[in-house]
């Protein structure tokens, strides 16, 4: 039978599942342990088969590639705390005074690293491109989001650097890229000649963090902490936020004359925001008494980015084959 027109692919009616089993049957305690871990394991897997895939020549060509990395860090550093502050008068009538310093908040944070990298992967976008700019964001989110914070928010506190974070990335994404590099003139062909198993991987990989961080959310009181018009003016203001930033990131990569493999990593690295980053520096960034209210906006934002982004990767994915996407543009 024809798959009716009106109905989302497969993978967007994955993440729907996903979202409503996370919002009634929440994973918790021992059982949240196991999740995280999984997906852990999902990630570093997905990077470890991206680094047996990727030829030396793509790496170096995506390192280089200056003009695009300097695009996509002043989308996340500047432009989005620009588009917090400019709409302040559309934004704050529709939430709480706390709940727009989370807004402020959010676009302080550095781009999201593992669902950027796999949302470019299933769109066919720049990879070497998009795990080098949104590895160099997380890491430069160290340092920046604090004095953002700062600058935008009269609350925040004293900024405590921690590199956990550092490590994190080091041991769970550049050490599998690093393994796969290594095991690609044994693995490589394998890897090419099985493109369906980096598919499932990448997918994968997105399903189980939105299910982990939904969860969370949702055992943290996501639905019983703010009012129904609360909610949903916090809803408009995520989705005024992440439609002004993928209009913008598409609009001047393509006026910039960027490939399209390079728009779809401007925009799937240019206009994401990172709850794993953003929880931890909360905690140190905010009091105690301020953190809850201010990164309730973070969690709404993430969740719409994947499933928006997700729809996008389809449409992405859906465009004919060309020769050029072969091997991704350098500068």
């Amino acid at each position: 039978m024809t798959r009716p027109r009106f109905l989302p692919d497969n993978f967007t009616l994955s993440l729907i599942v996903v979202v409503t089993l996370a919002s009634f049957l929440p994973c918790s305690g021992q059982t949240a342990v196991v999740f995280d871990w999984v997906t852990n394991i999902a990630i570093g897997l997905l990077f470890f088969l991206h680094g047996a895939k990727l030829s030396r020549e793509a790496i170096v060509a995506g390192a280089t590639h200056w003009r695009l990395h300097l695009l996509i860090f002043a989308f996340t550093f500047v432009m989005f705390p620009l588009l917090g502050m400019a709409f302040k008068p559309l934004l704050a009538p529709l939430v709480t005074p706390d709940l727009y310093l989370g807004i402020l908040f959010l676009c302080a944070l550095p781009a999201t690293v593992q669902s950027a990298i796999a949302l470019t992967s299933i769109a066919r976008g720049n990879i070497p491109a998009a795990i080098c700019s949104a590895s160099a964001s997380s890491l430069l989110g160290i340092f920046l989001t604090p004095v953002l914070v700062k600058l935008m928010m009269s609350t925040a506190g004293e900024a405590a650097f921690s590199f956990d974070a550092v490590g994190k990335i080091l041991v769970q994404l550049l050490l599998p890229f690093v393994a796969g590099q290594v095991m690609r003139r044994w693995i490589g062909g394998w890897v090419a000649r099985h493109r369906a198993v980096l598919k499932y991987v990448d997918q994968g990989s997105i399903l189980l963090v939105v299910y982990s961080a939904f969860s969370e959310a949702v055992v943290g009181g996501l639905w019983h902490q703010t009012s129904t018009a609360t909610l949903a003016g916090v809803l408009v203001a995520c989705a005024v936020i992440l439609a002004a930033a993928l209009l913008a990131t598409t609009v001047i990569s393509r006026a910039l004359g960027f490939s399209k493999e390079d728009e779809i990593t401007i925009v799937f690295c240019g206009s994401k925001k990172s709850l794993a980053t953003g929880i931890p520096m909360a905690k140190v960034l905010l009091s105690s008494s301020a953190a809850g209210a201010i990164v309730l906006p973070l969690m709404i934002f993430h969740q719409m980015q994947l499933m928006v982004c997700a729809v996008l990767a389809r449409r992405y994915a859906s465009r004919p084959e060309e020769a050029s996407e072969a091997s991704p543009r350098a500068a």
